[in-house]
């Protein structure tokens, strides 16, 4: 794997995961109460033995920077190695910002095609998965493929929104379309059976999804990138260009957990099923293939009377004499005396305030850091640094789906409440 280099693209504005993203990019989200949506596609190059790390974004890019250069350096515990951000940039050449997946990649192929290797492996940065992706560019040397893009098998329900692929019995594509729907949905059914799936599966499933994820060849990308010069996305274009030149392109079956972390509700559904036990969709408890992340050396989290199931709880929280069932907390969560919460997503914090600190700020009028006292807070997520006052209620009582209160601090997408980072509720607000 030393001859691969590995892209992970940032995505663009995360609008969908807004207000999330307000004031981070997209792969910089919280996940899992210590980690970020960009430690998956790292530690995946990681542990597959890539070290070779191109992070490309535009929007919000500072935090992500921080986090990266915080959590990943190669040389020192990885190997000879990098992670580094590459920033949208305007130059003489090219006036305009990042306008797409393929448009971002064609914006620093300069700097790609310094290096001394013969595969590219482009990534997304906002994908909650496992795999090895020596096994993917392996199987993309072995079928002398030019371009291999990997393919999830999905459900006609789900195959509707998604590039999907048609192709042959061993697995190469002979024709991809972008969302199609009708008939022409029932056209693109492939045999998954002949794939690997199960009979039974292959039933269930007749439809190859493109994950955004692919390994290109050196010569095979930047001459796709050079001849169709006006083309900015992967899915939309490129690939149907690189089949209608008859280029082999090549399918690789990835049947597992793996979910796109494209909306408020996808995010939040995310993170809850990681407290499911004894097998959860997806675990991070796994010592061959780890997930790394920021080393913060916190201290432990310590629970005072605290009545805790299913859950997830960070590391350096303190939780008193609450109630918490089914959530996620981040690491620094502070949840004060008769606190119930419930099926939420808390972010935790980026430092401690002390019993003085809190006590002066109290005083003055203003709300600690974390969930305050005879607070109930369900079907929520609660951005990082929040401060919640004493007996508020965050139970979105009239069941509203979508809805913008940033001069309240918090917004609703999904009927779910995100309270935005570094917002404060008031003492006995209702939500």
């Amino acid at each position: 794997m030393k001859r691969v280099l590995a892209i992970i693209l940032g995505g663009g504005a995360g609008t969908r995961l807004y207000p999330l993203t307000k004031m981070r990019a997209k792969p910089a989200v919280p996940l899992a109460g210590k980690y970020r949506l960009i430690d998956i596609p790292v530690s995946n190059c990681i542990n597959s033995e890539i070290n070779k790390i191109y992070v490309l974004t535009q929007f919000n890019s500072a935090s992500l920077n921080r986090h990266l250069t915080m959590s990943y350096n190669l040389s020192a515990g990885f190997g000879q190695g990098f992670v580094e951000v590459l920033a949208a940039q305007q130059t003489p050449e090219s006036p305009s910002w990042f306008e797409g997946t393929a448009d971002a990649v064609r914006k620093y192929q300069w700097l790609f095609q310094e290096w001394d290797v013969d595969h590219y492996l482009i990534l997304s940065g906002d994908q909650l998965y496992r795999m090895d992706y020596s096994r993917f560019v392996q199987h993309h040397i072995d079928t002398g493929a030019q371009l291999t893009v990997g393919a999830l098998p999905v459900d006609a329900a789900q195959a509707e929104g998604f590039g999907l692929m048609r192709t042959s019995a061993d697995g190469r594509i002979q024709e991809f379309r972008e969302k199609p729907k009708g008939e022409a949905l029932a056209a693109m059914r492939v045999d998954t059976q002949a794939l690997g799936l199960s009979a039974e599966e292959a039933a269930k499933r007749p439809y190859l999804a493109s994950m955004g994820i692919y390994v290109f060849s050196r010569e095979t990308l930047f001459d796709l990138l050079n001849s169709n010069p006006t083309s900015t996305d992967f899915g939309k274009e490129i690939i149907p260009s690189s089949l209608a030149r008859g280029d082999r392109l090549q399918s690789f079956l990835f049947d597992d957990y793996w979910e796109d972390i494209g909306t408020i509700g996808a995010f939040y559904e995310a993170n809850l099923a990681l407290t499911d036990q004894p097998n959860p969709a997806f675990s991070f408890y796994d010592e061959k293939f780890p997930i790394y992340t920021r080393p913060r050396y916190l201290p432990p989290s310590k629970l005072q009377d605290a009545q805790v199931t299913a859950s997830i709880i960070g590391e350096g929280s303190l939780l008193k004499a609450c109630s918490i069932h089914h959530c996620v907390l981040g690491v620094r969560t502070r949840v004060e005396d008769e606190v119930v919460l419930q099926d939420t997503l808390v972010m935790g914090a980026d430092y401690f305030e002390s019993s003085e600190e809190r006590l002066v700020l109290r005083e003055r009028g203003g709300i600690p850091l974390g969930v305050g006292k005879g607070t109930t807070v369900k079907r929520a997520i609660l951005d990082k640094n929040v401060r919640i006052g004493n007996n508020v209620t965050i139970v979105n009582k009239d069941h509203v789906e979508e809805a913008d209160r940033p001069e309240l601090n918090f917004y609703i997408r999904n009927g779910i409440v995100v309270v935005v980072k570094n917002g404060s509720i008031a003492d006995g607000t209702v939500i």
